[in-house]
């Protein structure tokens, strides 16, 4: 598995590297949000660790770019952890953040985390079928998602959390649940990545995304996939 590490400040670029190494990655560098896009465009990497304020493209207009060709899993590096910076983060991309300073166990344990979602095996209690719900049709084995029969490009919280609701359907989940269910391993972001993540799967699974038919508001409670057609 190869993982690419963004960061302008060299040593912490060096001590990543070295860690991953260590845990059987291979790694390469980057120290600019310029640079990444343009490595990332060769496909070959498992994992991007992109840090937020760099030279030349920042961490978010760097990985907008690269969502635009890849849902490679991203992670974000911040020395900032205002929740309006998070928020901005994920909605341009990214699947998870790692505030600066932080312990590189986890680091390690966040890459781990998303390399094992992204690589999948079906979810615990998969029978391997598709999920369906009206014209949004998921298949968690091949990890893949269609709207009209069309393919629609997810990022691995997005597809974690649809297949997670369509596993689920007429069942509402508040925002606090959600993020331990789907993000798990002790996350203590704010609970607006779920609506961020939810608008974002909105945006590109429903037809309507203003008035969605799938992915429904129970206000005041939480979200939940209609199981009606």
């Amino acid at each position: 598995m190869k993982i690419l590490v963004v960061d302008d400040e060299q040593l912490l670029v060096k001590g990543i590297k070295f860690n991953l190494e260590n845990e059987g990655y291979a790694v390469d560098a980057a120290y600019d949000g310029e640079a990444a896009v343009e490595m990332a465009r060769s496909g070959e990497y498992g994992l991007i660790i992109l840090d937020l304020m760099m030279p030349k493209k920042d961490g978010l207009q760097a990985c907008q770019e690269i969502r635009g060709f890849s849902s490679v899993p991203i992670i974000m590096l911040t020395a900032r952890s205002e929740g309006s910076d998070l928020l901005m983060g994920f909605e341009s991309g990214a699947d998870d953040y790692v505030t600066k300073p932080f312990n590189i166990l986890e680091l390690k344990a966040r890459v781990r985390a998303l390399l094992r979602r992204a690589s999948l095996t079906p979810a615990a209690g998969s029978t391997g079928g598709v999920l369906r719900c009206g014209h949004i049709v998921i298949d968690p084995e091949r990890r893949r998602a269609t709207k009209d029969g069309q393919v629609v490009e997810l990022t691995v919280k997005e597809f974690d959390l649809i297949e997670f609701l369509m596993r689920n359907p007429g069942r509402v989940y508040s925002r606090e649940t959600l993020l331990d269910l789907v993000w798990g391993y002790d996350y203590q972001g704010d609970t607006r990545t779920v609506d961020v993540h939810i608008r974002r799967l909105r945006e590109k699974l429903e037809l309507n995304p203003a008035k969605p038919d799938y992915i429904i508001t129970k206000w005041g409670v939480g979200y939940y996939v209609s199981d009606g057609e």
